[in-house]
Order: C-alpha cells, then structure tokens, then sequence
C-alpha cells in the first residue's frame, strides 16, 4: 500500500472510532461490507442499513456526527498527542489481533517495537491474576514468567498490581521482553507505584493500549482491554484469581478466541484459588511443578492461522489484466485482503471488487477472517 494510501486509510479507521456507538465489532463488519473504511464513509444512509447491527438510531448518530469530521484533518490533528499508533490497515499491525471478532481499531504504543511479536513469531504468552496475591502465587508468577523469558516467549499482562507487576517484573530481571496491556492512555501510569515498572518497560518492551493520550483509570476500560491482552497472546495463564476476577474474564476471551488456558492450582479453601479451580474443572491445563512440562506445550502451541491445504492449480480462463493482476497474488495460499492490496498496490475498494468478480467465476475462495485462496 502506498504511504499516501495507507495515510488515508487510517485517518478513515480514526475518523469511524470518533461515531458514538460504532464500536470494534461494528467497524470489522464495516470493513467486511464495503472493503474498505472510506467508502463506508461515503456510504449512504440506506447503504449502511444494510450491514448488521446498522439500527436507525446508530445511523442517525453517523449521519449526524461524521458531516462534522474531516478525516485527514483529524489525522493531523490526532498524531501531536498520539504520534504512535497502528490501524488494521497498518502492516505492523498485531497479526494476532487482526484475527479476533472484535480487534481494537487503534492500537497506541509506547517503548520498544519488535515486529517479530507483531507478525506472530515470536511467540506471546499472557499471565493474568488477582491484585492480592498470596506468596505462593507470587512466587510461582516470578518462576514461570522468568523461565517463559529465558525461553524465548514475550510475557503480556496488564500492569495492575499483583500478578501483572510480578509478570512484567520478573520477566524483564531475565533479561526478557514484556508488554503491558493499558486500559489507559498509554501516557497514563496506573497504578502509580508502578511508574518505576512503566519506565522499566519503555527501555526494553511495549506499553499499548486502545485508549488515546490522557485517557484516566475508568473501570469501564479494564475488562475490554483484557481481550487485547488474550488476542495478542498464543495462551493465557491464570495464576491466582478469586471467582469474581478480571482475570477469569481475560480467560474466558482467550477460550472464544481459540487460545490454550492455563491454571495454577491452590488448596479448595483458598479464596484465591478459586477462580482457578473452576478454570481447571472446565478444562483448563493445568502448571505442573515441572516447568520444563509447560514450556514443552507452550513450545508446541502453534501459530493461530487457518490452516490451508495445498492445491494445483488449474489453468486460468482468459481474465482482464486486473483480476490477472489480483489472482497472480491470491495463489495458492490462504492470504488476508490487507496482504492482496498491499502486494497489488491497488484501491482497496477495487480489490474487494475484483476478489468478488473471481469468487463468482469459481475462481477464488473466500476463507474465514477475510482471507482469500486460489481454488
């Protein structure tokens, strides 16, 4: 995608998150629909009303509040406070969240890029529990985060107090990679004893959040972040979480998403073992003392992508030169529509028309997650 192209494309996935009311889940069936984001803006009210979960009173707010944006404007406006930031037409954009029902539209950053942890190969591994930890979860949050670190993985966590502090902590004293999932702006330390743990983080990992610049603590925001916290990782770890625990929320993303859940166990009738046990009663794996166990499985997770046999492909009818252009790219692997517009540097609006040209001939098929394969 060219830079002036990709410029515009964020600024229309910027200006749809400023639409009270149209959140992740409707932005993904925006770009399903239309292809891209800014033909959904020029989209009229009857054509919007097609997409699902489009009621009269979210198009009366789009019709209302988006004659008062001006993308690009906004764009310019937004990067002085948030110079740092990815949309999903972004190429570093986290594969793995690219890939959940609800990704995040924007995703802020601060610290350290590795665009290893971005494309999915270099494998993410969330920890996640209660804010009063016992000395045993404690102790256990340090031993596996330490040893995850020393094996390659990326610990993600939330920054809170507890066993998210314990995680990032422990994992950076290994001399490993850490990221921390806000649900404030990423500008915004909370809470604020861990500012020396933010500082930590920024020289050797990642802070992100989907919350802009000076976003304040909301309670509202913690349990949304944590499906970014479960989207970004290959599986999640619960260490210790009580049954009514931010923790357990985080895992039960991680099961709809298709991640692996992990459980420490505890003794019946301790409070902080609670959540766990259930986890462990309905199915969860569970940490066995022997660590080397846990990062043999989590060394065998693989990497969440559809799966895709190969086929031969057969001979092309005779095609104008765009959707030759189109289907020479598509090939025989499974590929995303962002991957298709990017290699053939054409308007996304066009792609999603030539895709469903092919589609109708029997020649390509349309795979989950917006991928596309040569049939």
């Amino acid at each position: 995608m060219r830079a002036s192209k990709l410029t515009q494309e964020r600024a229309y996935w910027l200006a749809w998150t400023q639409i009270s009311g149209v959140g992740p889940v409707l932005l993904q069936r925006l770009q399903n629909h239309f292809g891209n984001l800014e033909t959904a803006w020029q989209a009229s009210a009857a054509q919007l009303r097609e997409v699902e979960g489009f009621g009269w009173q979210t198009l009366e707010k789009v019709v209302q509040q988006r004659s008062r944006l001006h993308p690009q404007q906004l764009l310019t406006q937004h990067q002085q406070d948030n110079p740092h930031f990815w949309t999903p037409a972004d190429p570093d954009y986290p594969q793995l969240l690219r890939e959940i029902p609800s990704p995040p539209p924007i995703v802020y950053y601060r610290g350290e890029v590795d665009l290893a942890e971005n494309s999915g190969q270099k494998p993410l591994v969330g920890i996640v529990g209660t804010r009063q930890p016992t000395d045993y979860g404690m102790r256990w949050t340090r031993q596996i985060s330490a040893a995850l670190a020393k094996n390659g993985f990326t610990v993600v966590s939330g920054m809170a107090e507890g066993i998210d502090t314990e995680s990032h902590a422990a994992a950076m004293q290994a001399g490993g990679r850490t990221i921390a999932v806000l649900g404030t702006g990423v500008d915004v330390i909370y809470p604020y004893k861990n500012r020396d743990l933010y500082k930590q983080i920024l020289t050797s990992g990642l802070v992100m959040s989907e919350y802009p610049a000076k976003t304040p603590p909301n309670r509202t925001n913690f349990p949304r972040r944590n499906r970014i916290i479960a989207g970004l990782s290959r599986a999640v770890l619960v260490m210790e979480a009580p049954l009514k625990s931010g923790a357990l929320i985080t895992a039960t993303y991680a099961n709809e998403f298709g991640r692996d859940v992990y459980a420490l166990p505890g003794r019946v009738d301790d409070q902080p073992s609670q959540g766990c046990l259930k986890l462990i009663s309905q199915g969860a794996g569970l940490i066995h003392q022997e660590l080397s166990e846990l990062l043999t499985m989590l060394g065998a997770i693989p990497q969440i992508d559809v799966d895709i046999p190969t086929v031969k492909s057969a001979p092309l009818p005779d095609l104008s030169p765009e959707l030759q252009q189109v289907i020479q790219v598509v090939g025989n692997d499974a590929l995303s529509f962002d991957v298709i517009v990017h290699k053939t540097n054409l308007d996304a609006g066009l792609v999603s028309s030539y895709l469903l040209q092919l589609e109708l001939m029997g020649l390509v098929s349309q795979l989950p997650g917006m991928r596309y394969q040569r049939i």
